[in-house]
């Protein structure tokens, strides 16, 4: 389990999120056997959704981030609920690129920088609301603050991490945000920018055993932080098999009853999680019917 952290500075100026999402980032790489760099790259999008998404004020509400960039991963898609639990889902789980210039994982190369972030906010009301910013970085942290700055208007910095073994196993990730509230003085503003500069990676913080709190304690170092609340996180598919029912019937009558005679049976499979399910002749033939 991953635990995110939110507080808000004594003057009510500032807001501060962090998240250990080293397991979320773990169950991601084991579901879908992604390459180091994919690891990164879809861990990084997650992290950011959980926290993103436990900002959300419905118990309902759920927040879906999609990126592409052009590059050789494809689109990532990440999808978060309320209570900071995420699935994820890349298009090519496998890319092999030589380290980057800093020595490090080559996200940017995997996700490339041309194309857009998608940020779809279900609020339960008619429309949900979607926002759509263009990639700045590929590097995702900065394709995030980006998207606040221009879709939200908030000031906002964001950190995210992963940090992959040899072995492709996840040693580390996690993630922050930092967001201005309206009445945030050039003073408070100064602060925020002098601790981040201080400020480590946040993959190597979480490596040396830091928690979200420590981390928001030197996001708001000389801020007076108080923590608002804490939650557990987990990587969590909701998928069932009533869901699928409903993609299937939004397929049509015709192109279900194609699937029956020709392939007697049909078998889905989610792209989140992995699970299968089977629908047999007599499983079409109740969907068909009931239409």
């Amino acid at each position: 389990m991953g635990k995110l952290v939110r507080a808000i500075s004594a003057d009510g100026s500032v807001m501060a999120a962090a998240i250990d999402s080293t397991d979320i980032v773990a169950e991601i790489e084991r579901i879908h056997q992604t390459s180091a760099v994919i690891t990164a790259g879809l861990g990084r999008l997650a992290t950011a959704a959980s926290i993103m998404g436990y900002m959300l004020k419905g118990e309902k509400d759920s927040l879906t981030l999609r990126i592409n960039g052009g590059g050789p991963s494809g689109s990532l898609i990440a999808v978060s609920n309320c209570s900071g639990n995420v699935k994820a889902f890349v298009e090519n789980a496998v890319v092999e690129l030589p380290l980057n210039q800093y020595g490090k994982l080559d996200v940017k190369g995997a996700v490339g920088n041309d194309g857009f972030l998608s940020v779809v906010k279900d609020l339960g009301l008619k429309e949900p609301y979607v926002g759509q910013t263009p990639i700045v970085s590929g590097e995702i942290a900065e394709d995030i603050t980006n998207y606040y700055a221009v879709s939200e208007q908030t000031p906002t910095v964001c950190g995210l991490g992963v940090l992959v073994n040899p072995d492709l196993s996840v040693r580390a990730a996690g993630g922050y945000l930092v967001q201005l509230l309206p009445f945030a003085d050039e003073a408070c503003i100064d602060t925020i920018e002098e601790n981040i500069r201080n400020i480590q990676s946040v993959s190597s913080m979480i490596d040396n055993g830091m928690t979200p709190e420590d981390i928001i304690n030197l996001l708001l170092k000389n801020l007076e932080p108080n923590v608002l609340d804490e939650t557990t996180t987990a990587y969590k598919c909701d998928c069932s098999k009533q869901r699928v029912e409903k993609a299937l019937i939004s397929i049509g009558k015709e192109e279900l009853t194609n699937i029956r005679e020709e392939q007697g049976e049909c078998e889905v499979s989610c792209h989140f999680c992995n699970r299968k399910y089977l629908f047999s002749r007599e499983d079409l033939n109740n969907l068909i019917e009931n239409q």
